[in-house]
């Protein structure tokens, strides 16, 4: 601290020269404290740095978007649970899960001859004969129809005509086998490679993995009307969305997905900006479920929901950080648990959701605001994400009055896992043709899993309607 200046009428008692000295001194001292004040800014910014740092270092699953998989082994994992004295497998009341009786292609009677303990001879039918089915697979070989082009001369003007091929036969390979190698893709992860192994080894038909990829390519345009069917019925309904990155070219793209009660539509686009909103859904917007990105901040809250999955992980992120915040977090990841816990039950049928509403929401929903007014005030990052949150208040409650609207968004999350596995397996696609294939098979293979349907022959079907110009399978129609 620099003392305070001697008064004037001492000054004037001093020699020149101690006079001059002392001036020195002070001005020695000013510069000094100046530099000192620019140091502990520097020390500041550098300490808030290094907090920042430390935080990102310290993400993992549980206070951030990251996935499970990236989580170190430094991350703790969950206690485990207390055994609960239960014999393993299902417990009592579980619905049976029984293999489903198959139609016989042949039928064995099998009559005891005699009884076993007195060996009198037995004859007659049993009315409800005790089944045992076994279940082979048959011997599988191709079906190769042998097409014979014959070049005939005229004789008239000598011109030489060959035979045309019937509509729908131009390919090497049938509508079967051209689905059925998408399906091992889109379906089971199967790299082009593995593709052309499988597809000789379980069905003797030779292909290389240049003819995988072809057919995949034929695939993409076979199913492009049925995905844009797809994409126009999403418009207007209830959906849940989320994006993840990709790989084309070697460049970094964006998978998107839209999950709604009965189809699953994705697209591959170069942006993660708002605009592929509009790609994904092309119309009007229903009541959508995301995260916090900015992608979606346009959004009006009452048409919202944001998902409490991720504002659980921003809860424990505010505890993690240790800071003014911690306490406001803690209190915030109690009120969530129980939300949650809660509607749990409405799903359940435990709790009616008017109940649940007047209720729950009813003390929740204002000590939540509470809680995130003071947050909003705890300052760093907290603050921000409170003072965030605050804006859309309203985006935080819209599953408890509207229908078909969940308060997560894991939907997206489970529709966009098998992708994200896929994507690790392959490396991603090598350009924009391989990434229309990619977003095609996906909406048709997870749209089909929604609704039961045989997703093989609904991928057979549409590679048919495409080589004989015939009407399209619809993802919808079944759907609805």
């Amino acid at each position: 601290m620099i003392p305070p200046p001697l008064p004037d009428e001492l000054l004037a008692t001093l020699p020149t020269a101690v006079l001059a000295y002392i001036r020195a001194l002070e001005t020695v001292a000013a510069t000094l404290a100046n530099q000192v004040a620019r140091h502990a800014a520097q020390v500041a910014r550098l300490t808030a740095r290094v907090a920042e740092l430390e935080a990102r270092l310290n993400q993992n699953s549980a206070n951030s978007s990251k996935p499970p998989s990236s989580d170190g082994p430094h991350v703790k994992p969950a206690p485990p649970k207390t055994p609960s004295g239960k014999a393993r497998g299902g417990q009592p009341g579980h619905p049976r899960n029984d293999r489903p009786r198959l139609p016989p292609d042949a039928v064995v009677e099998l009559r005891p001859a005699a009884c076993p303990d007195c060996r009198h001879e037995l004859a007659g039918d049993d009315p409800d004969p005790v089944v045992h089915q076994v279940v082979e697979l048959p011997p599988v070989r191709p079906h190769v129809t042998e097409y014979r082009r014959h070049r005939l001369a005229c004789p008239r003007c000598g011109r030489v005509a060959c035979g045309q091929l019937p509509p729908g036969v131009s390919s090497g390979y049938g509508p079967r086998v051209e689905a059925t190698a998408a399906l091992l893709t889109g379906a089971y992860r199967v790299g082009k490679r593995g593709v052309a192994r499988l597809m000789g080894d379980l069905f003797g038909v030779p292909i290389s993995p240049a003819g995988v990829c072809d057919l995949q390519h034929h695939t993409a345009t076979a199913l492009a009307p049925v995905a844009a069917e797809a994409h126009a019925h999403v418009v207007g309904t209830p959906a849940n969305v989320d994006e993840t990155g990709w790989r084309q070219a070697r460049t970094r793209v964006w998978l998107w997905v839209a999950v709604t009660a009965t189809l699953t539509v994705f697209i591959i686009r170069p942006s993660r900006g708002r605009k592929v909103l509009g790609e994904l859904i092309p119309g009007d917007l229903g009541v959508l479920t995301t995260d916090r990105y900015g992608a979606y901040a346009h959004l009006d809250p009452g048409r919202r929901q944001v998902c409490w999955a991720h504002l659980r992980r921003d809860f424990q992120a505010m505890i993690d950080r240790a800071d003014a915040g911690s306490a406001v977090g803690r209190d915030l990841l109690l009120h969530a648990d129980i939300l949650l816990a809660e509607w749990k039950r409405v799903r359940d049928g435990a709790l009616a959701r008017a109940a649940f509403q007047s209720d729950t929401l009813a003390w929740l929903r204002p000590e939540v605001a509470t809680l995130l007014a003071a947050g909003a005030a705890a300052g760093g990052k907290t603050a921000g994400v409170c003072a965030s949150l605050r804006g859309i208040e309203a985006g935080l409650y819209t599953f408890a009055t509207t229908a078909g609207v969940e308060p997560t968004n894991n939907a997206a999350e489970r529709a966009l896992r098998h992708a994200v596995c896929w994507r690790k397996m392959s490396g991603g696609t090598d350009g924009a043709p391989g990434s229309r294939f990619v977003e095609r098979v996906l909406t048709v293979v997870a749209s089909c899993r929604q609704q039961n349907r045989d997703v093989l022959a609904v991928l057979t079907e549409a590679v048919l309607a495409s080589r004989t110009g015939t009407t399209p399978p619809s993802l919808v129609s079944a759907g609805v």
